[in-house]
């Protein structure tokens, strides 16, 4: 069995405001439910999974870009907008941050119940998974969140974060059953983070004689190899810096939303009456949804769709973020009544990006993309946590935020 990736990321303190986690949501399912009518099940099970794509999720939706909460924020948002749509869809999220997590074999067994899969083998691999990653590997990290997605055909995804408080990192791990061959054989694809001494991993080839100790002892065959996949490590400064931001990638989401000719073609394409801050958050939506793989190794780019909670790269704009939303909710909706050439504009959209990207290679002035959108941001609608919440506590003191 391999595990699909893992991510390492600063510990954050914080809440997500009620105003983002209702528009997190609802952005999130759309662009879910946008995977499956093109992808099928499998297709966004297998991007949940993928380290890179679930933190351009979350960067696209508002999050901070890297810190921990994405994580929690992230799935949160899709179990609150999956799971009432799960007959429909065909895809149920269990599980989530602390006594969240200790309820997902109930939720399984539920599920199964309701669906005629495997509760008992569900549950089975939901514990042997947080087993592998909380117990196997002595990395310093301590599992506080499990989330089991699972579609009716059986497949599954998990996606499970464990905290390090000395060193202040979440370490997210990412699991698949597509790449599922057997527990005891190579069970990680990857496990990435900061260098920081010497771990116990009882699952590494190099820990043959432990094993064999173990396997004396308690006549069990444990794990053998550990394999390097997709590794994210995410750097501890907070703000969005050029040096985390593929400018040429940008520079052509830019150039489509913003210079004459190529807005004009890039909104025939999708067939909508678009400005060019919208059609700039489009671009990066169409591109978590239809992207290859290699696309997302610098997930901060997709923080310039919605910008970012704390205000980095700049507040999220709510009056952008809302036309993004409906703009996909219409296309969804006229692809289930059987007209798909709105939603089809969101695939040639993003090719027509990359390609402005091939071609002509323009490459984003950082500084002064930073300086438009701030200051463009109050008659977007710009907003963050800080504006509804003191910083710092009456009495003084500071408050104590809230550990993702």
């Amino acid at each position: 069995m391999k595990r699909s990736g893992t991510a390492d990321l600063p510990l954050h303190g914080g809440r997500v405001p009620t105003w983002l986690a209702a528009r997190m949501s609802t952005l999130g399912t759309a662009i879910a439910e946008s995977v499956i009518l093109h992808y099928g099940r499998s297709g966004l099970l297998s991007r949940l999974s993928d380290p890179f794509w679930f933190q351009a999720l979350g960067a696209v939706m508002g999050m901070d870009w890297h810190s921990s909460g994405i994580t929690t924020s992230v799935v949160g948002a899709l179990k609150r907008g999956l799971n009432p749509r799960a007959r429909e869809l065909g895809v149920h999220v269990c599980g989530g941050r602390g006594r969240h997590s200790r309820r997902t074999p109930d939720e399984l067994r539920a599920l199964a119940d309701r669906t005629g899969l495997d509760g008992d083998a569900l549950v089975e691999t939901s514990r042997l998974t947080a087993r592998v990653d909380n117990n196997a590997i002595a990395d310093g990290f301590q599992i506080y969140l499990h989330s089991f997605i699972v579609s009716s055909d059986g497949e599954w995804a998990v996606v499970q974060q464990g905290m390090n408080t000395s060193s202040r990192l979440a370490r997210r791990y990412h699991w698949h059953s597509a790449a599922v061959r057997d527990f005891t054989c190579e069970p990680h694809t990857a496990i990435v983070g900061m260098h920081a001494g010497v771990i116990t991993n009882l699952v590494d080839h190099r820990a043959k004689p432990a094993q064999d100790a173990m396997l004396a002892i308690a006549r069990t065959d444990p794990a053998r190899t550990l394999a390097d996949a997709r590794k994210l490590s995410m750097p501890r400064h907070h703000e969005v810096r050029r040096e985390d931001v593929d400018l040429r990638r940008l520079g052509a989401v830019l150039a489509v939303a913003h210079e004459r000719e190529l807005h004009d073609f890039a909104r025939l394409l999708l067939v909508e009456q678009l400005g060019p801050r919208t059609l700039q958050s489009l671009a990066l939506i169409a591109e978590v949804v239809h992207g290859a793989p290699s696309r997302f190794d610098d997930p901060a780019r997709f923080s310039f769709a919605h910008g970012g909670k704390d205000g980095h790269p700049f507040p999220v704009p709510l009056r952008t973020y809302d036309e993004s939303i409906d703009v996909l909710r219409r296309c969804l909706d006229a692809a289930r009544l059987g007209d798909r050439d709105k939603l089809d504009g969101m695939a040639r959209l993003d090719r027509f990006v990359s390609g402005v990207e091939t071609r002509r290679s323009p490459e984003a002035d950082f500084p002064a993309t930073l300086a438009h959108e701030r200051a463009i941001s109050k008659s977007i609608g710009g907003r963050t946590v800080f504006d509804e919440s003191p910083r710092h506590s009456p009495n003084g003191g500071s408050r104590q935020p809230r550990l993702f």
